[in-house]
């Protein structure tokens, strides 16, 4: 691409649809164009906001607008049409998480994106925030050692939990963190409860990495986001620690048997790094920056069905009381040219073949 103005449109007029439309909206290299929502009112005010033409239609607004890029960002379980929909009239797209709520959607998205060679990110944001970028160099640089164990914990206010929603929508960030600063994930072991009759809004998972270490994850929606360290990421090496709080708040490394830690977190000014919706511009201009060489976006949206894969498996793991391999097989992208497929049969401990693959 050249270097005229990215023409963008935004799909959705919610909370988090107005940071999309923000940081279109603020690049000097890109020429935010339309909004399309499903509320009038609602749809016009984001338009006029910004200043941008509103539609109540998105085959009308792609038909009219002709954007290079499509942003989307709907209600969690109301992304299938609209994104089958984008993609089916031709046009690259960014979604956000999660990708969809069942493996037969994400497969219907990926492989019709696939046949059109559609660039197709989806917006794992956590990836980009200062101290995560900081743990994975540390993690490259060889200064934890081969790692051990690590801990992902995650939890605030939430709704009904009735399909997973929890395991599902947010602590999707949790396995795509735990597999891109530890690597893949391979089996997965689950407690959850449903102490507040509001279905599994809480639980743990018992994590093994194919590098040989282990994990936990604990997700909740009956805890506070007001709470200090309502996130919070350890990971241990032979070597030394990270660890990782609030997602944008600090970094500390220590280096085994040290009683002195390394810590960064944001100066008095830094309002970029400290603030948590930041991390989305971050993201994009790295997204951007992709599309416009003519590259896969440097998070391709087949990484949300990874983790819709490592939440099923979960989820059959709490049903059935045991643990569940999560084996990957050739035919399927799960990232940029990683030319696997995941599937997750049901087995104990030491199954070693396929069973039965994970049905939503």
């Amino acid at each position: 691409m050249s270097d005229r103005k990215i023409k963008v449109a935004v799909v959705g007029g919610g909370g988090w649809g107005l940071q999309h439309a923000r940081i279109f909206a603020e690049r000097p290299d890109v020429d935010f164009c339309a909004v399309a929502g499903r509320t009038p009112e609602k749809t016009r005010a984001r338009a006029a906001q910004f200043g941008v033409r509103a539609y109540l239609d998105i085959h009308e607004m792609l038909e009219k607008e002709h954007p290079d890029l499509v942003s989307l960002c709907l209600p969690n379980k109301e992304h299938f049409d609209a994104t089958l929909q984008v993609i089916r009239a031709g046009y690259p797209l960014l979604v956000e998480k999660p990708l969809v709520f069942k493996l037969e959607q994400a497969d219907i998205l990926l492989a019709e994106a696939a046949r059109r060679n559609l660039f197709f990110a989806i917006n794992f944001n956590h990836r980009y925030a200062k101290p995560v970028q900081m743990a994975r160099q540390a993690i490259a640089d060889g200064r934890l050692g081969p790692i051990v164990f690590a801990t992902w914990r995650f939890g605030g206010e939430g709704g009904s939990c009735l399909e997973h929603e929890n395991l599902i929508e947010t602590q999707c960030h949790g396995f795509d963190m735990l597999e891109y600063l530890c690597g893949p994930i391979e089996s997965v072991m689950a407690q959850m409860t449903d102490v507040t009759g509001k279905g599994y809004r809480s639980f743990v998972l018992a994590l093994r990495f194919a590098n040989g270490a282990v994990g936990s994850l604990v997700g909740s929606y009956d805890s506070s986001y007001a709470y200090r360290n309502t996130h919070l990421l350890e990971i241990n090496g032979t070597k030394g620690r990270i660890v990782v709080e609030d997602t944008v708040r600090s970094f500390s490394f220590q280096a085994a048997g040290s009683e002195t830690a390394e810590v960064w977190q944001a100066g008095y000014f830094n309002d970029k790094d400290r603030e948590f919706r930041r991390i989305f511009d971050t993201h994009v201009d790295a997204l951007l920056a992709a599309f416009r060489r003519g590259e896969p976006p440097p998070v391709h949206a087949s990484l949300g069905r990874r983790t819709l894969v490592l939440a099923q498996a979960a989820i059959r793991s709490f049903e059935t009381h045991q643990a569940v391999l999560v084996l990957r097989d050739p035919g399927r992208r799960t990232g940029q040219g990683s030319g696997q497929q995941d599937r997750v049969p049901v087995g104990g401990a030491e199954a070693n073949t396929a069973s039965e693959a994970v049905k939503s």
